[in-house]
């Protein structure tokens, strides 16, 4: 994949939920595209592994063990830089797939804290190392929940909606500053946790999700998508791009094979 280079003011690259999923593949494809990156996740022992391969692989990389929802931790972190080139909010996450009458109040409130206030703790943190480097990125990881519901993702699609409102009012706020505002929306993305976390370690249901789709979008499309999008030359904005498998038509439409 061609990519332009990043500038040397803009050359580290901050990923949130880097411990699995999109987010490591996120950090392992802009490390390839010449970023510096600082991986940052609650699993310690995750972050330090994937620092340590990519650093033998001869990239630069750096673990930071952080909790994006502990805004004291968020603003000590960001101590540590003067400058930032590209933020990306990728920490996140579905519990539960029951419906409004009976969903679990907790489990909204832990969706709303990680994905929301996380990404709003580490934008604010970050924005003026990112204005500092004269050409930052803050790329928001929301999903397709967050443009169109559906039975049973409530709580998700509030928290995703919030995502996407967050993205969407900052690019407004800060329209003239170098800093360009990026939304990435996935749809069905099969990862080995995103649908067993949600339905709490059930494999079978998570499994379900999955059942008949010949081809769900992988942590490797989205993380080129993202790195794709980061990418492009300085005056080019990828507002918003959403994407999904093929097999995908929307949230509630899906093609599955017998």
């Amino acid at each position: 994949m061609a990519t332009a280079a990043p500038s040397a003011a803009a050359r580290i690259a901050v990923v949130t939920g880097a411990s699995s999923g999109i987010g490591a593949a996120t950090a392992r494809q802009l490390a390839e595209a010449g970023y510096r990156v600082v991986l940052t996740a609650r699993r310690k022992d995750r972050v330090e592994a994937l620092a340590e391969e990519l650093t033998k692989a001869g990239h630069s990389a750096m673990a930071y063990p952080l909790d994006v929802t502990d805004r004291a931790a968020v603003d000590e972190f960001a101590t540590a830089f003067k400058t930032v080139g590209v933020l990306v909010n990728n920490a996140g996450g579905a519990l539960g797939a029951d419906p409004v009458a009976t969903g679990d109040p907790a489990d909204w409130r832990t969706m709303y804290e990680t994905n929301v206030i996380g990404a709003l703790n580490m934008t604010q943190a970050m924005l003026p190392k990112l204005e500092a480097s004269g050409d930052g990125v803050v790329v928001v990881v929301s999903s397709t929940a967050g443009h169109g519901t559906y039975e049973g993702g409530g709580g998700y699609v509030a928290a995703k909606h919030g995502s996407h409102v967050l993205a969407e009012t900052l690019r407004l706020e800060i329209v003239g500053r170098p800093v360009r505002v990026i939304e990435i929306a996935p749809g069905m993305v099969r990862t080995d946790e995103f649908a067993l976390t949600r339905f709490g370690g059930d494999r079978e249901k998570a499994e379900k999700v999955y059942q008949g789709v010949a081809e769900p979008l992988t942590a490797d499309d989205v993380a080129e998508t993202i790195t794709w999008a980061v990418t492009r030359p300085s005056h080019v904005n990828v507002d918003l791009l959403v994407l999904r498998p093929r097999a995908q038509a929307s949230n509630t439409k899906v093609h599955r094979e017998s």
